[in-house]
């Protein structure tokens, strides 16, 4: 085969798309399988502090510098009730978890994943049961949860043994609202009438919070823009984030297909982007709603293996999806889109954070990285600053389900504080290299200073606790000379080109 045509690639500084909110590296911790017990909490464990949390874990969270977290959930939120989490644990109820078909014991709650947010250095994003519940069950927690004291709410934490409050900023109105087996389904027009008088509600307690109405649960909903429109009619006024949620698949085992992806969640945000837009001219608002993509990831290899799971047990195996290379290859490829989208998106969720969906896996005998755990550091290490528009050319091709595909997959980061410079690049041909020019003459007096490659010739090669096949090494080819960057990026390969004053 010949050699493909080069890639290239205008980097300038003043090609500005926005300043990046570091919450785009956020993650979610739901009651669901191995999450919080098991995962984040295993009292007893060798690695577990005095509150049961595991060090372990919490170490490789903050190698990821997660900045924000959702809590509880996901499905499991919209039939649970706060206060069954609070209080004395002996007194706390074991319940039917619904969403998942599980047993709750309630051991870890608000005030514990508040505990534990702060000890992994981040944020709680929080959100609230609309489904079978609402503004009062919001109201409350909102309450208990950041009031200073002197309210029968607050006084009820301060007696459960935290005086300070929370100080949780951002809330979600509910979760995926728009779905059929979301307990508590409800119309777009349901869902935005509640969430509306929720977040007014919200508002009275404390006005400083940021609130996220639910979106569409993925692109594939039948309802989908229309749910947006519907629901931003009543809660534009009164939120500041609408949500989106997609997970891919690679089930066809189609590894072109799978790696363009990325093209379908493009169009899912800018579908979005432009209903939001609709809603504010026909409001005639000067206010601008933002996008969460509060939940995102790869999500398929455990479903068979979900189904034959019996109900009512306590914090079973679910969705422990084990990750191969080409789903790095792809993750990798879904941050590279939030950038791309980055004066929009200002949070995103990457679901989940512990073994279940997750880029950390926690077992008896330890804890370890899986192949998605490298993108996702590498853009939170590296990807900080102000996202860059370069002017990129790329050889083409069409998937199955996509045309005009890229081949080079690319966004850049400037940090002005650091004075550094990151490309972000990966190749999506599954077997030729592609040759990139990147022109940085805008960035005078820098230097190359690595230059990052995640590459395995077998897509489907998997980590696991006693071996890691898929882990990045720092031999690219990248070399400057004259504010010419000339690097080889190697087929199905994730890279990170970085320079420094």
């Amino acid at each position: 085969m010949a050699q493909l045509d080069k890639a290239k690639m205008i980097v300038d500084k003043d090609f500005r798309i926005a300043e990046i909110d570091e919450r785009i590296y956020g993650s979610f911790i739901e009651h669901l399988g191995r999450a919080v017990y098991g995962g984040i909490y295993e009292p007893g464990h060798p690695s577990a502090n005095e509150h049961g949390f595991r060090m372990d874990v919490i170490e490789l969270v903050k190698q990821l510098n997660v900045p924000i977290v959702r809590y509880p959930g996901g499905n499991m939120v919209s039939a649970y009730n706060w206060e069954d989490g609070v209080g004395p644990k002996e007194e706390r109820p074991r319940r039917l978890e619904l969403a998942w078909r599980t047993i709750e014991t309630n051991d870890v709650g608000t005030n514990e994943f508040a505990q534990w947010a702060k000890e992994a250095n981040s944020e709680v994003m929080m959100a609230v049961n609309l489904g079978t519940r609402g503004i009062d069950a919001a109201r409350n927690l909102l309450e208990y949860c950041n009031h200073p004291e002197g309210t029968y709410y607050s006084d009820l934490r301060i007696k459960h043994g935290y005086r300070e409050p929370h100080k949780i900023k951002t809330w979600c109105l509910g979760n995926e609202m728009d779905g059929p087996w979301q307990i508590g389904h409800k119309t777009a027009d349901e869902y935005g009438r509640l969430a509306a008088e929720t977040a007014k509600a919200m508002r009275l307690v404390d006005p400083s919070i940021e609130l996220v109405s639910c979106g569409s649960s993925s692109i594939g909903m039948p309802t989908f823009p229309e749910w947006e429109a519907k629901t931003l009619d009543h809660t534009y006024d009164y939120v500041d984030f609408v949500s989106l949620h997609q997970y891919y698949g690679n089930q066809d085992n189609d590894s072109a297909n799978y790696l363009a992806k990325t093209m379908d969640m493009d169009h899912f945000i800018k579908t979005v982007i432009s209903t939001c837009d609709y809603i504010q001219a026909k409001k005639r608002s000067k206010k601008k709603i933002h996008l969460s993509f509060d939940e995102w990831n790869v999500w398929y290899h455990s479903k068979d293996h979900d189904a034959k799971l019996d109900p009512w047990t306590i914090a079973p195996p679910q969705l422990e999806d084990h990750y191969n290379f080409e789903d790095a290859l792809l993750v990798g490829s879904m941050l590279i889109t939030l950038l791309k989208h980055a004066d929009r998106v200002k949070m995103a969720c990457m679901a989940q954070l512990v073994n279940v969906i997750a880029p950390i896996m926690a077992e008896q005998g330890g804890s370890w990285k899986q192949t998605i755990f490298y993108p996702y550091m590498h853009a939170s290490a590296f990807g900080r600053g102000v996202s860059l528009q370069p002017v990129v050319s790329s050889p083409l091709h069409d998937t199955k389900d996509y045309t005009d595909v890229p081949y080079l997959d690319s966004a850049v980061v400037y940090n002005e504080e650091k004075e550094e410079v990151t490309i972000f690049a990966l190749n999506r041909h599954l077997s030729e290299s592609v040759p990139l020019t990147a022109d940085v003459r805008s960035f005078a007096d820098y230097r190359l200073i690595e230059h990052i490659v995640l590459e395995n010739d077998d897509l489907k090669a998997v980590n696991s606790l006693n071996e890691e096949k898929v882990k990045p090494h720092g031999n690219g080819s990248a070399e400057l000379k004259d504010g010419i960057i000339e690097a080889q990026l190697s087929k199905a390969s994730w890279n990170v080109i970085r320079l420094a004053k």
